[in-house]
């Protein structure tokens, strides 16, 4: 595996750092806290224009010839900026499985439309908690869908949900017109708006169904997508805290001066390389279409646990200004929160990696 990124992929990361900065004052997450959608509907546009929600599809169905470690570096630096959008919940969870294992005609739909800006969400497995989730039954020509799929990101303003549901115990995908689900938004940490999907009786035709890899699909790609806006996360984190520690002046010097706190900034930045350098390991592999089950695994138990020891060095350098409403400190803690849960904690993947490897 050769970590070092290409000169395009190296314009990539910097273009999208450029924007996300220049646009953070009014569509980052302070700035759409309290907001329906929990978006900038206006960067979301621009994304369009700017060829991100089709970077990972082939030029064919309407993208732009990239893959999935090159929209990777958009997720990270989404997370960099701490900039909420519906881009990995549509790009990774909907498009990619799509684009994997779907048929020509779904690909040329779904891929299509992604790329044109559709915004799509989806529903993995509750995977620490069997036998829960939305059901399938075979009816005629289609499928019947029941049940209620959880903590569903940025449904209220999908037009389509790819539902994960159990058919004959198996999970299978499900395109979903998003009007046939019935949505209980949820008050959460952070400025996403999840929802809860109730599905009752709702009937899917034959071509919106894709099978059991497609399903798996959307929490492996989802979860390697969420450590990379980790990622970015982290490093922003380490770097507002190396700023602080060189301008914070106590006893009459800088408080990067004092071995301690060069130890929790040494710490700190461990950490972020190490994530770094798991989690795009885990995206090198999926990018190639390899067999990469254990290592998002590896990758999403350890980056969710590392982003979490970032923030809270951070906050001990910080002291108390990091604690207030004022200072962006706090929105980073949240999204460990939320990210750290997303697409099973640490725990589950530990216990998943442990049971694959017979200990």
């Amino acid at each position: 595996m050769n970590l070092s990124l290409t000169e395009e992929q190296e314009l990539i990361a910097s273009t999208a750092r450029e924007v996300l900065a220049a646009r953070a004052e009014t569509a980052g997450a302070r700035a759409v806290d309290g907001d329906p959608a929990g978006y900038s509907a206006a960067l979301w546009k621009e994304m369009v224009e700017l060829g991100w929600t089709g970077l990972a599809f082939p030029e064919e169905h309407g993208g732009v010839g990239g893959d999935f470690l090159d929209v990777c570096l958009l997720f990270e630096q989404l997370g960099y900026a701490q900039v909420p959008s519906p881009l990995p919940a549509s790009v990774a969870c909907c498009g990619m499985p799509v684009a994997r294992f779907g048929t020509s005609g779904q690909k040329e739909r779904w891929l299509s439309a992604i790329a044109d800006g559709q915004v799509v969400t989806a529903t993995p497995l509750p995977w620490d908690r069997p036998g829960e989730g939305p059901a399938a039954t075979r009816d005629g020509d289609g499928f019947v869908l029941d049940g209620t799929a959880t903590f569903v990101p940025f449904a209220a303003s999908a037009e389509n949900i790819l539902v994960v549901a159990r058919l004959d115990d198996d999970p299978h995908a499900f395109w979903v017109d998003a009007s046939d689900v019935t949505l209980q938004p949820l008050e959460t940490i952070g400025p996403g708006r999840p929802c809860h999907a109730e599905l009752a009786g709702v009937h899917v035709p034959e071509d919106h169904a894709l099978g059991p890899a497609a399903a798996e699909a959307i929490s492996l790609f989802g979860a390697a997508a969420t450590c990379a806006e980790m990622v970015g996360a982290a490093q922003r984190v380490l770097d507002m805290t190396v700023q602080y520690a060189t301008e914070r002046e106590q006893f009459g010097r800088a408080i990067g001066s004092f071995q301690a706190v060069q130890h929790h900034c040494a710490n700190m930045a461990i950490d972020v390389l190490g994530s770094r350098f798991i989690a795009y390991e885990a995206i090198w592999l999926l990018s190639a279409n390899r067999d990469a089950a254990q290592e998002v695994a590896m990758a999403k138990a350890w980056v969710s646990e590392a982003y979490e020891r970032v923030c809270a060095l951070g906050h001990q350098v910080h002291g108390a200004i990091g604690f207030t409403k004022e200072h962006d400190l706090h929105l980073f803690s949240e999204h460990a929160m939320t990210t750290s849960l997303a697409f099973g904690d640490a725990d589950l993947h530990l216990d998943h990696l442990a049971a694959d490897l017979n200990l």
